[in-house]
């Protein structure tokens, strides 16, 4: 989203600075879309194109600590948050906090923008192994495990608590993830991660779930088989099961308002925050979406701004 309004107001003759707070710039792009599915260049081609268009980037720079927003509007005319939902959420299971044990965020941060996969060239190994289990059922999930696939692991298990009907991860990922020899184990669900006297994962016990009558998301819950769990032996568990918006910024603005999961509330069709001269969009404003989505909220924020400003 934030590229998207960038290119937009750079195009209508504003002055434009872009903020990102990791040292590479693209976002969730480059951190958490593996390779395979969005080169890394075609991404950077585009960044420098916006930068020979005349918009200004500052990487290494966190809103929230480095500046604040209220700082940030005593020098621009407009603020827009496009800053996504990169906080992970985790299971509260007991034995989440071992080694071996990462989110999806961290786990394709690791490998995306950090290189993993050519260490010790890039000095930020990941520990992957034979036997890796992704917990989720989303796009994020299917990422992860197809990454996980190419690391060289023998067994990549995708854990999802309900059935295949019910996968969120859109039919083409899930076709792909099956041509690629993932391993599907559904209507299963984690209770603990056990591991060795170093830290280190070694399994993860799991129970047997039946669907039963449909939730608030109109699919049918998952309940769990008593007395039907059992351990599978794993060197790797990956929790894809969700994020939200870090909540640093909100907290560090006063007047900014969020609902539900620490979500920015904006107007839909104009991104305008509760605050004067904020506007926001993207996952920051919705949660957990598409590319696409991030891309027309971003025009729609463009626009919006433009208005505000003449």
């Amino acid at each position: 989203a934030g590229l998207t309004v960038a290119g937009e107001l750079i195009q209508l003759g504003y002055r434009v600075t872009v903020f990102e707070a990791l040292h590479k710039l693209g976002g969730v792009l480059v951190y958490g879309i593996p390779e395979f599915r969005l080169p890394k260049a075609i991404l950077q081609a585009e960044v420098d194109q916006l930068a020979e268009m005349g918009v200004e980037f500052r990487t290494n720079h966190v809103v929230g600590r480095t500046e604040l927003v209220d700082e940030l509007l005593g020098r621009y005319d407009a603020v827009f948050i496009g800053t996504g939902a990169g906080l992970p959420y985790f299971m509260n299971v007991p034995g989440e906090n071992l080694n071996g044990v990462y989110s999806a965020n961290e786990f394709l941060t690791r490998l995306n923008l950090m290189r993993a996969y050519r260490f010790p060239e890039w000095d930020t190994p990941i520990k992957v192994g034979k036997r890796v289990a992704v917990i989720g059922g989303g796009n994020t999930a299917m990422d992860a495990v197809r990454t996980a696939k190419r690391m060289g692991a023998e067994h990549a298990y995708l854990v999802y608590r309900r059935s295949r009907t019910e996968l969120p991860a859109r039919a083409e990922e899930v076709h792909h993830a099956e041509e690629e020899g993932i391993e599907f184990r559904f209507l299963e669900a984690p209770l603990a991660v056990t591991g060795n006297g170093k830290g280190w994962v070694t399994h993860i016990e799991l129970i047997k779930m039946q669907l039963g009558e449909p939730d608030e998301s109109g699919r049918r819950r998952p309940v769990p088989i008593e007395n039907s769990n059992y351990t599978l032996e794993v060197d790797t568990v990956v929790v894809a099961i969700g994020q939200g918006p870090n909540p640093l910024i909100p907290r560090t603005t006063p007047g900014l308002k969020t609902g539900k999961h620490g979500i920015i509330t904006i107007d839909p069709e104009t991104g305008a925050t509760s605050k004067p001269g904020v506007f926001a969009g993207g996952d920051v404003a919705t949660g957990g979406a598409t590319v696409i989505l991030a891309m027309g909220a971003g025009k729609k924020a463009a626009q919006a701004i433009h208005e505000f400003l003449c």
